[in-house]
């Protein structure tokens, strides 16, 4: 699989694509609502990105950056395995990716002028507080960090942080976690979270991570999730979320989609033999009217983007 997302015209987004499905996605494009893609690497990195801009019948206009906006390039490329191969070797990092198409740099004009945040010393805090925690969660995307940074403390009389001051602090702080990931190794636990998710979702019990913001939402929207024939449910919301980043554990929601105890019991004790199939510890008293807890847990999950 490639280390990279990939966004299409219609919003959809394809991470960790194989080479086969990112060539699948070049040949595809053309036809109106379906005219370009952008690759970004993961972890995303601000300001580092190629797209491609197709319409049917002419020529694919391809672009790159790595960084700064005079190093923000374009080409016309005529076939469409010439374009594959060049976004193919971008995104596996291959040196001379970008020896075939014939590059021009774009003008991008002088570089936009970010204000500094008119914040006193205690709201700066509060608000970096909220930023890193989201970003600990590890499931938001550099445009949803911004998103958090811009409206968490604007009220209806007051809007502290502007756009561009939002995405200057969501792309500084986005940086510093992604120096932290990069000294870890080996599979973190929400990657093993994942993994048994995987399996139970494989084993027809419907199961998501980051699902909803409530138990209340959850629990409303968590029948339509899933295949009609899936047997029950497991998800954590965002609440969840943080409290697992904050080193409180993670708790689970579940039960069986006929409403009996005897259902949700059972699909408890397949929770939690996937989870302890992966190496995660859980406490539970098998009650189905309690949440399974995930604990001890060490909340390092990778930024996507």
């Amino acid at each position: 699989m490639l280390e990279i997302v990939v966004r299409t015209e219609g919003a959809r987004r394809h991470v960790r694509v194989s080479a086969e499905g990112l060539a699948g996605l070049v040949r595809r494009i053309g036809g109106d609502g379906d005219r370009f893609l952008v690759l970004q690497r993961i972890p995303d990195l601000p300001d580092v990105f190629t797209q491609v801009w197709h319409e049917d019948g002419g020529d694919y206009t391809v672009e790159h950056r790595e960084g700064a906006a005079d190093r923000h390039f374009q080409a016309a490329v005529g076939r469409p395995d010439d374009v594959i191969a060049a976004l193919t070797g971008w995104a596996r990092q291959e040196p001379g990716w970008d020896a075939g198409p014939a590059w021009s740099p774009l003008d991008m004009g002088p570089a936009r002028e970010v204000p500094p945040l008119g914040l006193d010393t205690d709201e700066r805090a509060e608000l970096e507080r909220r930023v890193r925690e989201v970003l600990v969660g590890g499931y938001a995307t550099r445009a949803e960090v911004a998103e958090t940074a811009e409206e968490y403390l604007a009220g209806a009389d007051r809007r502290p942080v502007s756009r561009v001051q939002a995405e200057a602090l969501a792309d500084r702080m986005w940086l510093e976690r992604v120096a932290e990931q990069a000294a870890w190794e080996g599979e973190t636990d929400p990657e093993r979270l994942t993994r048994a998710f995987g399996a139970l979702q494989d084993a027809g019990i419907t199961a998501r991570e980051n699902f909803t913001c409530c138990r209340t939402c959850g629990q409303s929207e968590i029948g339509a999730e899933g295949p009609s024939d899936a047997r029950g449910f497991v998800y954590f919301h965002s609440q969840c979320t943080d409290s697992a980043a904050a080193g409180q554990g993670l708790m689970l929601l579940y039960g069986g989609f006929d409403g009996s105890p005897e259902t949700t019991r059972a699909v408890g004790h397949e929770i939690v033999a996937a989870l302890e199939s992966v190496g995660l510890r859980t406490d539970w008293d098998r009650d189905p009217s309690r949440a399974i807890t995930v604990t001890p847990l060490d909340w390092r999950r990778r930024l996507v983007g």
